[in-house]
């Protein structure tokens, strides 16, 4: 882009606002990051842009992605998300999205969650110098550890790639390119 933004937003005003204000600053709320997590399981196979657009409707649906909440849920309520339109109804992800909040309750009362995560940066963002797009791994050898290690836990729908995307989205690490005004933003925060 002309402006030296990281090219995949494109156009779409929800898009770039969520790059400019959201993706790449570190989260570290357990709560949060549970939620990022689950929203990157249900975009695998689809685009960032329609989970984008059905955020608002996913929250109402999953209690405020509360894993206290979710984690006492069962079929009924499995059912009942399968009717919601505002949601991507996919059975497999939403009873994953029960078993993950089961499996987020066990490690935050362990170690917190985000403790769990930021352990993995040395509680740092990553700051990578990319400057093109194409540049930008799907996934690293990071990433593969985290899925694995997000597996052995009891979470679901946490390959390394989409181990990656939620990475980036949550500031673990920084994946704007070098001339994005964002890339120096997100790196003051760290």
């Amino acid at each position: 882009m002309t402006d030296g933004r990281c090219s995949w937003p494109g156009d779409d005003p929800l898009y770039l606002a969520y790059h400019d204000t959201e993706w790449g600053v570190p989260e570290w709320d357990s709560r949060a990051l549970f939620e990022k997590l689950i929203l990157d399981g249900f975009q695998a196979g689809l685009s960032w842009i329609t989970i984008l657009r059905k955020r608002d409707s996913f929250r109402d649906a999953f209690a405020g992605f509360d894993p206290h909440v979710i984690a006492g849920w069962g079929e009924p309520d499995i059912d009942r998300l399968l009717q919601n339109p505002g949601i991507i109804r996919h059975r497999g992800k939403i009873a994953a999205t029960i078993s993950n909040a089961q499996a987020w309750q066990r490690i935050e009362a362990h170690q917190g969650f985000d403790r769990f995560l930021w352990d993995y940066v040395d509680g740092r963002p990553i700051q990578n110098a990319w400057s093109h797009m194409a540049e930008v791994p799907a996934h690293t050898p990071l990433s593969n550890r985290i899925s694995k290690d997000l597996k052995a836990a009891g979470f679901k729908f946490c390959g390394p790639t989409i181990a990656y995307a939620f990475m980036q989205a949550v500031g673990m690490v920084n994946d704007h390119i070098t001339t994005c005004p964002c890339h120096a933003k997100v790196a003051a925060l760290a």
